[in-house]
């Protein structure tokens, strides 16, 4: 099975992170990995279904602990 590539427009539609937030996730390093598939700000950038799936299990709270 190969993994998807969301655009950060699909990622926001699927999961709800606006375009923006992404961006500044990027930026800080602190968001989900991502691709980019050309140096420079024209890059575009994706990010793998399977990369956004595992950056939310890291950051699932189960029941009865601190966060």
């Amino acid at each position: 099975m190969s993994d998807e590539f969301l655009s950060p427009g699909q990622v926001h539609a699927e999961y709800g992170f606006s375009k923006q937030t992404l961006a500044n996730w990027r930026w800080s390093d602190r968001g989900p990995s991502y691709i980019k598939t050309s140096p420079g700000r024209g890059g575009r950038i994706r990010y793998r279904r399977s990369a956004v799936e595992a950056w939310l299990d890291e950051r699932t709270v189960k029941g009865g602990q601190a966060a």
